[in-house]
């Protein structure tokens, strides 16, 4: 109403807009002031601007992919308390919402495979510490230079990328990069256990791939062909990573694009993105918490 009275007033004048929409003339020159002046809004009215403020930064800081809970829970973890009804009614005026995942597409389809690791996991997701278990994965994005192929290794316990590689080609080389930056990064030794999880893809299979897990001190584990749920942890991260950054900027152009892009993306989701399966917190705290408290332990007294 107040839109359409601003539409048409130097037309037509305010008065015969607001006799015609049977509208009292006070009412519209009290909102005309305070959009002059905002100070002369209601205390809710001022408190929802500037909430509103806040809640697009946060919206903008995490590649625009947070929905309303998420934006609620990174606002309190700023010290700034907010409903979550709030939240989303804000959100509505903004007119901005969270990204929401599509059907997911399957790409492997079961089929005879040479001799594999056995499934030391048995879709058990779980870890007690860093360096116990790692998933591996890989998806693919379109750009008009062609496939670009994305590896990423996952340690389970705080869900953390540990590893990741881009290449146009899925060789085993590819796979390996990525599991050996997670293997510089990490360091981990045969005294920790590790767990090393993948499907079937040949390149997790090769010859040249399980021996570098053994020389890691890593234990290959392998689940069946075609079962998106033997590795479920690595085709969520791939799923969020498609969601979250790879849809909402599609088409890509170049290649490079796109590395760079996971790049920024893999360090927003290792040490920002609120992960509710680890208590709403970035992976990178969860594991810095679960270090300060073995720190903590190691610290205490013996009593004899």
């Amino acid at each position: 109403m107040n839109a359409y009275i601003d539409q048409h007033r130097d037309l037509y004048g305010v008065e015969p807009v607001c006799k015609v929409l049977q509208v009292a003339p006070s009412a519209y020159r009290r909102y005309a002031a305070r959009c002059r002046d905002p100070l002369l809004r209601s205390q809710r009215a001022q408190k929802d601007q500037e909430q509103m403020v806040q809640i697009h930064r946060v919206w903008e800081q995490n590649f625009r992919v947070y929905g309303a809970r998420k934006v609620w829970r990174q606002m309190n973890r700023e010290g700034t308390r907010v409903a979550r009804c709030t939240v989303e009614r804000l959100m509505r005026q903004l007119g901005i919402q969270g990204v929401r995942r599509g059907k997911r597409v399957r790409t492997t389809v079961a089929g005879r495979a040479p001799a594999c690791p056995l499934d030391l996991v048995k879709r058990r997701f779980e870890a007690d510490r860093p360096n116990r278990l790692w998933v591996a994965d890989f998806t693919y994005v379109s750009t008009w230079q062609g496939w670009l192929y994305v590896a990423f290794v996952i340690d389970v316990y705080a869900k953390r990328i540990v590893g990741w590689r881009a290449s146009s080609s899925m060789t085993t080389d590819f796979v390996l990069d990525a599991l050996e930056q997670a293997v510089h990064d990490r360091r981990p030794t045969e005294s920790d256990g590790l767990v090393h999880h993948s499907d079937r893809g040949s390149q997790y299979v090769s010859i040249r791939y399980t021996e570098r897990l053994g020389q890691a001190g890593i234990n290959p584990s392998v689940g069946n062909t075609g079962s998106a749920y033997d590795n479920a942890l690595a085709e969520t991260v791939n799923g969020l990573y498609k969601t979250e950054l790879i849809h909402p900027r599609a088409p890509w152009k170049t290649k490079a694009a796109v590395e760079l892009a996971t790049l920024q993306w893999v360090s927003w989701f290792n040490h920002q993105r609120l992960l509710g399966s680890i208590g709403h917190i970035p992976p990178a705290e969860a594991e810095e918490r679960y270090y300060r408290q073995l720190a903590a332990q190691a610290a205490e007294p013996v009593l004899l």
